[in-house]
């Protein structure tokens, strides 16, 4: 095994997503390009502009955004290598990057779940992108996952190569799986845009019982 790592990192070496400079394995950027990457800044118990959005749609606890997605940015390039480049590992990386900067002390969520993706998306992309990212905080803040509280039952092509008009239409996307009740459940995603989609998706835990919501995703595109 060792080999052939030694083997891959001589004849494709990991290069920095945003430079192409040839940088340890482990990482995304340089730290150069590091220095580049457009933090949120936001304070998970505290108001924000995601929060504020998240209000008007449906009933909220808190809500947090790493990065600013904005196009050609390098916080873009990392959501779409995670997304459409088959380097689910970047995921892992997001979440550590989020371990660092919140703390939930007394206030940790009772269980972490995903935005699931249609079984057809699924099958086309081989692995959910929000997955090892919902493990790796899980494992972090000693908070259980579960990815199966809802299924996205409507199948659509991905919310980048959609017009705004077609991001609108996201009514009776998810059905619930499972009878949850009386728990905050702090729910995931890669990138808040008109928040359609989320608000579906919390709308379904929401009617499960009485719970609580709080959402965490990696980009805010606003």
């Amino acid at each position: 095994m060792i080999r052939k790592h030694m083997f891959l990192d001589l004849f494709f070496p990991n290069r920095c997503l945003h430079c192409n400079m040839i940088i340890d394995a482990d990482f995304l950027t340089c730290t150069l390009c590091f220095e580049k990457i457009q933090f949120t800044h936001f304070d998970y118990f505290g108001e924000n502009i995601l929060k504020e959005i998240c209000k008007t749609l449906f009933p909220i606890e808190n809500a947090y955004a790493l990065l600013q997605f904005e196009k050609e940015s390098v916080s873009q390039k990392i959501i779409h290598e995670l997304k459409y480049k088959s380097r689910e590992k970047t995921g892992h990386i997001i979440a550590n990057w989020i371990t660092k900067r919140i703390d939930f002390k007394n206030e940790k969520p009772d269980l972490i779940a995903s935005i699931p993706l249609h079984k057809k998306k699924l099958k086309e992309r081989g692995y959910n992108q929000l997955h090892l990212f919902a493990e790796t905080l899980s494992e972090f803040y000693s908070i259980p996952f579960d990815h199966e509280i809802i299924t996205k039952v409507h199948y659509s092509k991905a919310q980048a190569l959609k017009d705004k008009k077609h991001r609108l239409k996201t009514e009776n996307i998810f059905s619930a799986n499972k009878n949850i009740s009386g728990k905050h459940i702090l729910l995931v995603d890669d990138v808040f845009t008109t928040g359609n989609t989320m608000s579906a998706a919390v709308w379904e835990i929401l009617t499960m019982g009485n719970n609580k919501v709080s959402i965490l995703v990696m980009a805010i595109d606003k």
